[in-house]
């Protein structure tokens, strides 16, 4: 996906602010099973993913708990980074070889301070993320197991063809055992 497709889908941006931000980004490679970064830590960068899936997970006792899938066109960051200068709760990890555009987010709250547009830019990404935080929450607590399959097979089939089903399993909250016995009622 190309880099103004991602940033206009953000919230469109005059050419002037578009092209000052777009003097901050590059782009990297990386490959499958990279970290981009850890759990505990503060990255200073974001990533938009240009091609490729990525996966965010925690691991609070002995499994990972997958609770996010980027694919192309998604952003990659720690909301608490970017929102408080803090510490992430999730680590991400590259489930194929990604290539992303890079953001220093130093730089991105610099440009917050000098053009109004990109600062308007910025909220406006929060405000996205907030809202996917939120279905995100009514999506695991609201819905039985079969639904949130149905509904992952409606909303992002290619999940289910470039994503293991382990981290499929724990994305919807439920066990490997579980989500084969789904999969076959609905053959």
């Amino acid at each position: 996906m190309n880099l103004d497709t991602i940033i206009n889908s953000i919230y469109p941006l005059p050419e002037k602010s578009k092209i000052l931000l777009k003097e901050n980004i590059e782009e990297a490679t990386y490959p499958k099973a990279h970290v981009l970064f850890k759990a505990n830590t503060i990255a200073s960068k974001m990533y938009f993913i240009k091609k490729g899936i990525v996966r965010a997970y925690a691991n609070p006792g002995e499994e990972d708990i997958t609770f996010w899938f980027g694919k192309e066109g998604d952003t990659i960051i720690s909301m608490k980074n970017y929102v408080q200068n803090q510490k992430a709760y999730e680590t991400i990890e590259l489930l194929e070889p990604c290539e992303l555009y890079v953001l220093d987010t130093a730089h991105l709250q610099q440009l917050f301070h000098e053009d109004i547009h990109i600062a308007n830019w910025g909220r406006k990404f929060a405000e996205q993320e907030l809202i996917k935080v939120e279905e995100r929450l009514i999506f695991t607590q609201c819905r039985t197991a079969m639904e949130r399959y149905k509904e992952l097979m409606t909303t992002s089939p290619e999940l289910l063809q470039r994503v293991q089903l382990g981290h499929i399993a724990s994305y919807l909250g439920m066990t490997q055992v579980s989500l084969s016995r789904i999969r076959s009622e609905l053959k």
